[in-house]
């Protein structure tokens, strides 16, 4: 490699791992328990998703979901999704009542809990004000 295209090759790398250090924040990941309780641990703000693939109301929020982290990329958000159908005693230690049920946590504090909510402004104002370190709604 010549003298000249290292350095664009360093800022390449560069711009990757900053780029993915922000995708695996903002990313879906299936819930397990030592996940999060590890994340709890770390105080991360977490929003448990409790979904099922055959939801339409899922897909909306999934929809809301994807354009907050397009719009907040920033935000050090983890989203751990719980299967309704396959994870029945996940959703029974959750208490979520149903599929589309959104839980919203900051470190080891629930913050937030919803079901059914699609309305873009009322996910995005919820998870602005966690991620700023106010209870949404208060």
């Amino acid at each position: 490699m010549t003298h000249a295209l290292r350095p664009l090759a360093l800022f390449g790398l560069l711009a990757f791992v900053l780029a993915a250090g922000s995708a695996s924040a903002q990313s879906h990941e299936p819930f397990t328990q030592a996940r999060f309780d590890a994340l709890q641990a770390q105080g991360a703000l977490v929003l448990v998703d409790v979904y099922a693939e055959w939801c339409p109301t899922c897909a909306q929020q999934q929809r809301v979901l994807e354009a907050y982290r397009e719009a907040h990329p920033d935000v050090p958000l983890h989203v751990l999704t719980v299967d309704f159908d396959d994870q029945k005693p996940v959703v029974r230690q959750l208490r979520a009542p149903r599929q589309s049920t959104l839980i919203l946590f900051r470190g080891g504090e629930r913050v937030w809990f919803s079901v059914a909510e699609t309305r873009r402004d009322a996910i995005f104002q919820a998870l602005n004000e966690a991620a700023a370190g106010r209870t949404p709604g208060r």
